[in-house]
């Protein structure tokens, strides 16, 4: 757990929460460029018991304050207006951690990110990304693309094509980058909506149990 801990604390600006309830924060991490470049200003992450860290910019300091220990689905509530997005949807989804992924065949390889084989939503990633390509005709069938968050954690994003779909590419793909990810001495993580199955069967199948944590956020 020392190496999540690490890596919610750089990510999120602290952690852990100490308390039920949704501790929200203004921190200069919500004002820097996340992986992909961007800045990402709301990012928060419950644990099991129900106590979590929200991270938002310190220009809403005060706002956060007003918030601070509500319970979640309040905070949630006020949160699209307390940053200055009340236009904005605050979420809720899956959050899922290991350092012990699945033992699944390999079903990919790396391959840079700016290979003229890699789709467009998996060039934003950077690096190396995991590619299944057709043993054929060389076509892409599935990838996985890394979220390097910190020298501490790591995210994992995986798609297949639609008509790839059912032959078990993803749950291999993800659990193949997962041990990567864990092998360089990091925790890899996986998020996604509570009402993808498809994408927790696939967590499920490649080592990342679903704990009962989840990610908090705008969208």
């Amino acid at each position: 757990m020392d190496q999540l801990d690490q890596h919610l604390k750089t990510w999120l600006g602290e952690w852990p929460p100490g308390a039920p309830g949704l501790r929200v924060v203004a921190t200069p991490v919500r004002d820097r460029p996340g992986w992909d470049g961007q800045v990402h200003p709301v990012i928060g992450v419950l644990d099991a018991d129900g106590g979590g860290v929200m991270s938002v910019p310190l220009a809403y300091a005060d706002r956060a304050r007003a918030l601070d220990g509500g319970p979640v689905d309040a905070v949630l509530a006020e949160l699209p207006a307390a940053v200055g997005r009340p236009e904005a949807r605050a979420y809720r989804g899956v959050f899922r951690w290991t350092f012990d992924p699945a033992p699944l065949p390999d079903a990919g390889t790396w391959i840079p990110a700016d290979a003229p084989v890699v789709p467009e939503w998996l060039r934003v990633f950077g690096g190396d990304v995991l590619l299944a390509l057709d043993p054929g005709t060389g076509e892409y069938l599935a990838g996985v693309g890394i979220k390097r968050h910190d020298q501490f954690g790591h995210e994992l994003s995986v798609g297949t094509a639609e008509a790839a779909r059912g032959r078990g590419l993803a749950r291999r793909l993800v659990a193949q980058a997962a041990r990567y990810v864990v092998d360089n001495g990091r925790v890899v993580t996986y998020l996604h909506d509570p009402a993808n199955t498809a994408s927790a069967r696939v967590a499920d199948a490649a080592g990342f149990p679903d704990k009962g944590w989840s990610i908090v956020g705008l969208g």
